[in-house]
């Protein structure tokens, strides 16, 4: 797929994640270079499923929904840097390092998700991701995803 300069909306990430509501968790590309780095959003809204229990009177993103939301991210940009090798391909998590929380992520928050490429072979992406709010760092790691076939084609 090819980004009209460098931007998704949510109709062209819907064909490129197998993700759906609830659980698509990037609602637009802001910045693609293939090969290079994303730049995605999650607006964060009350009415996210997750907020009924986590917690009742003090809503707070889980911090394992932000992971998800930088590894939705850094499928869509592997998909768009090698879109003929990864065509009818599932790409799923393989490790995380260095993950550290930094600051909560709560209704009304605008969540930037950015990801670098560190590292790619045929089978195994190694991205940095970094998950801001307001120019300030809500959690970081380094994501590895693997490639395999997808069993619906």
């Amino acid at each position: 797929m090819e980004p009209r300069s460098g931007q998704l909306g949510i109709g062209e990430i819907a064909g490129l994640l197998p993700h759906r509501y609830p659980f698509l968790l990037v609602d637009r590309i802001l910045r693609l270079e293939p090969g290079v780095d994303i730049q995605g959003v999650k607006n964060v809204t009350f009415n996210e499923p997750f907020f009924q229990g986590h917690f009742p009177g003090e809503p707070i993103m889980p911090g394992v929904l932000i992971l998800e939301a930088l590894a939705q991210t850094g499928i869509i940009f592997a998909k768009c840097t090698d879109p003929d090798v990864l065509r009818n391909k599932l790409l799923v998590f393989a490790g995380m390092d260095r993950v550290r929380f930094r600051r909560q992520v709560v209704p009304g928050d605008r969540l930037m998700l950015e990801l670098k490429l560190m590292k790619r072979k045929t089978a195994m992406w190694k991205m940095e991701g970094r998950a801001l709010v307001e120019g300030a760092l809500a959690a970081q790691a380094v994501l590895m995803a693997a490639v395999q076939p997808n069993r619906k084609t």
